[in-house]
């Protein structure tokens, strides 16, 4: 069995801080948003569909560096302030199998992220949504993955924050867990996960050796 991972929201406490520094910066250039609309809308999406959304809406472009000046502002808030979610660590030591991490972040974040945090000698590989055509909620990065990976995706179990990001392990005939335990997430988060298609759902890094037993040996639908 192979586990996927989401990085941000699930490995890293990070939805908080590059929430507000989207809505920041997108108001500072003159597309005003608020960071709870931020996290709404694009939690679990690339950066990609974010722009093509936020040009979309405004009918006109963003600046042609948006997406450096977004990173550089970004890592330099993550660099001081990011923490692992609690307990993530020793629970990913707790299960054997094999395990990798696929994010809708670019690399450059996901590197800086598991660095930052100490949790960069887990995983055996890292993808990220820029190395496929369409980011979640398509089934592309989950599928690139486990096909890298060398695993089929029925023997892949998913751990994701997202409803973007279930309803990506979903369609690629995945089985998901969905984690409420981020800083972003309110108190009906479990229930839009279930609704996006999780097969269970856990708030604390001290259920997922459990869960992740429990959810692979069912049968698919």
């Amino acid at each position: 069995m192979l586990l996927i991972f989401d990085c941000d929201g699930v490995l890293v406490d990070s939805e908080p801080l590059s929430c507000a520094v989207d809505a920041d910066l997108l108001t500072r250039l003159g597309f005003p948003i608020t960071v709870e609309a931020v996290q709404e809308r694009f939690v679990g999406k690339s950066l990609r569909d974010m722009v093509a959304a936020i040009e979309a809406e405004y009918g006109r472009a963003l600046p042609a560096d948006f997406g450096d000046r977004l990173t550089r502002e970004t890592l330099a808030r993550f660099e001081t302030e990011l923490e692992p979610i609690a307990g993530v660590r020793e629970a990913v030591l707790s299960i054997s199998q094999r395990r990798c991490v696929a994010s809708s972040s670019t690399p450059e974040r996901i590197a800086l992220s598991l660095r930052v945090t100490g949790l960069a000698d887990l995983f055996e590989q890292v993808f990220s949504a820029v190395e496929v055509a369409r980011g979640k909620p398509a089934p592309d990065l989950f599928l690139h993955a486990a096909a890298r990976m060398g695993a089929e995706p029925e023997g892949c179990v998913v751990i994701e924050d997202s409803p973007y990001g279930v309803a990506a392990a979903h369609a690629a005939g995945m089985p998901v867990i969905g984690f409420t335990g981020g800083g972003h997430c309110g108190p009906g988060h479990g229930a839009v996960l279930r609704e996006a298609g999780a097969d269970a759902v856990i708030a604390s890094m001290d259920d997922l050796r459990a869960t992740v037993a429990a959810v692979a040996a069912r049968p698919l639908c």
